[in-house]
C-alpha cells in the first residue's frame, strides 16, 4: 500500500470541513482555528445561554458537551438531563472505539458536519 496515496473520502471530508469553517466565519466573524474551536461553539449552542466569558473549566465542559452531543447520534452517549444551572449531563451508553488520533479526528469531524446539517444551523 502506498503511504502517499490520498484517500478520496479524506479529501471530501476536508473539503466539507473547509466549507463549514467558512460558513462559521461568515456567521460568527471569526474562523475557528481547529476542531476544538468548532466543538466549543457547539457546546455554547447546546448550553443555550449565549456567548459569555467562560472559565477555562467551563470551556473544557463545553467541549465535552459538544463531543457527547455529536457522538450521541451514533449511540455512544445518552443525555441524562440538566443540572440546576442548566448544564446538560451525558452518560456513556456504549464503549468508544479504539482509534488513533487521526481516526478520532475524522470521526468527530464527520459527526460535527452531520450535527450542523441536522440542526440546520446554516
Amino acid at each position: 500500500m502506498n503511504a502517499n496515496k490520498v484517500n478520496p473520502e479524506d479529501l471530501e471530508l476536508e473539503f466539507r470541513w473547509g466549507q463549514l469553517l467558512n460558513k462559521i466565519q461568515k456567521t460568527v466573524g471569526q474562523r475557528p482555528k481547529d476542531l476544538n474551536g468548532v466543538l466549543f461553539l457547539i457546546g455554547v449552542q447546546e448550553l443555550g445561554k449565549g456567548h459569555k466569558n467562560f472559565t477555562k473549566e467551563e470551556k473544557q465542559d463545553l467541549m465535552h458537551i459538544a463531543i457527547c452531543r455529536v457522538l450521541s447520534k451514533l449511540g455512544f452517549y445518552t443525555l441524562v438531563g440538566t443540572d440546576q444551572e442548566g448544564w446538560p449531563h451525558w452518560e456513556l451508553a456504549k464503549p468508544l472505539p479504539q482509534f488513533d488520533l487521526l481516526e478520532q479526528e475524522k470521526l468527530l469531524k464527520n459527526q460535527v458536519l452531520e450535527y450542523f446539517e441536522d440542526e440546520q444551523i446554516f
